[in-house]
């Protein structure tokens, strides 16, 4: 199970904002990012994509699968 935590470090420990449903000593992994308009060096993933001016066939969208893997057009 994959959840969202938002938490604040007091200097010494994360403490959540929220209950948290886990019982006591319970072992998690956790990736840390700051939350916010600061959130990530890069930006979000589409202002990624938007930024390398990425150039292809106009019909991407309703063929990926085809460009994806390959798919020749008449379906061979």
């Amino acid at each position: 199970m994959t959840r969202t935590v938002y938490l604040t470090f007091d200097g010494q420990v994360f403490r959540p904002e929220g209950p948290i449903d886990l019982e006591p000593d319970t072992r998690v992994g956790a990736t840390i990012e700051p939350a916010g308009a600061k959130a990530g060096a890069l930006g979000t993933f589409l202002a990624i994509a938007k930024s390398l001016k990425l150039d292809g066939p106009p019909d991407w969208s309703s063929r990926l699968e085809d460009y994806l893997y390959r798919v020749p057009l008449d379906g061979k």
